[in-house]
């Protein structure tokens, strides 16, 4: 049976999987799962949900981590879903500084267009998408997702200095987990 989009949930990474850091994540060392976002995946995976990832990762681009840096995190991250018994379908990221003009960087729609085609979808109207900045719902908004802002990472000041019209607002991935269960 073909994934729909009403059957993804897409989530940004840094402050809404693991800690975001303003001076950027630069090591697997200083990459901090916040455990219950690692569980949520998990569930959110064993009830159906398709799970893909569109992080900015403009680190790469001022030099602060390599590609290479940037893969090993994301398969330690792959790989604590897999042991907590879920799975990631696609991770996407754009390695360009806010001054390259790409169209990958949130709050462009590039990195979700990759993960609407790594998937074979033809639209991504009514996949969820999960963030903690205006960048992230931004980009949701462009390609028809319902959003969805956490108040992890940059989310709680996202909410006091937002107009968040059409936007649920839940305290962490765990929270909005339970939510989509329950629905």
């Amino acid at each position: 049976m073909a994934l729909t989009p009403q059957q993804l949930i897409i989530l940004d990474r840094d402050g809404v999987i693991n800690e975001d850091s303003d001076q950027y994540i630069k090591s697997l060392k200083e990459w901090k799962p916040y455990p219950q976002a690692i569980d949520s995946i998990a569930r959110l995976s064993n009830a159906g949900w398709a799970i893909a990832i569109a992080t900015n990762q403009s680190g790469i681009a001022r030099g602060y981590l390599t590609e290479d840096t940037l893969a090993q995190i994301h398969h330690a991250m792959l790989e604590l879903v897999q042991r907590a018994g879920g799975n990631i379908a696609h991770i996407a990221y754009c390695p360009h500084g806010p001054n390259d003009a790409c169209d990958c960087r949130k709050p462009r729609a590039g990195l979700l267009r990759q993960i609407r085609h790594a998937l074979g979808l033809k639209n991504l109207d009514g996949a969820w998408l999960v963030g903690d900045s205006m960048r992230d719902l931004q980009a949701g908004a462009a390609m028809g997702c319902r959003r969805v802002l956490v108040r992890t990472g940059k989310g709680a000041n996202t909410e006091l200095n937002e107009r968040l019209n059409n936007i649920l607002v839940f305290n962490d991935l765990s929270e909005f987990t339970e939510y989509l269960l329950q629905h």
